[in-house]
């Protein structure tokens, strides 16, 4: 999969907010999928589909241990939204380090 493909994956994934629910659980460390979908208000099949989108999207992994499943987070999902944000957070705080600049140049310059 490429880079793109693995980002749009990955903020799709990211889009729900019943994935975000279980990613934040998953935050805290592996878990059962019963433990990671506790009080998750869609039915069983959705939370099947739901699943699958996170795994798709190399967010979460899944670990099967007789008859439980065990999920915890994955690195390629994670791994690609990160990057992304991270680039666009230093451009944008780059250009806000730029206006304050010039504005504190305007401030100086009435002030003469």
């Amino acid at each position: 999969m490429n880079d793109q493909a693995q980002l749009d994956r990955s903020f799709l994934a990211f889009s729900h907010p019943v994935r975000r629910q279980i990613v934040e659980r998953l935050v805290r460390g592996p878990t059962s999928v019963r433990e990671a979908t506790r009080g998750v208000t869609v039915s069983k099949p959705a939370v099947t589909k739901h699943l699958k989108v996170l795994e798709e999207a190399g967010l979460v992994r899944r670990e099967i241990r007789g008859r439980e499943h065990l999920l915890s987070l994955d690195g390629p999902g994670l791994e690609a939204a990160t990057g992304w944000l991270e680039l666009h957070r230093q451009i944008w705080e780059s250009t806000f380090d730029a206006v304050e600049r010039h504005l504190a140049a305007e401030d100086e310059r009435r002030a003469r």
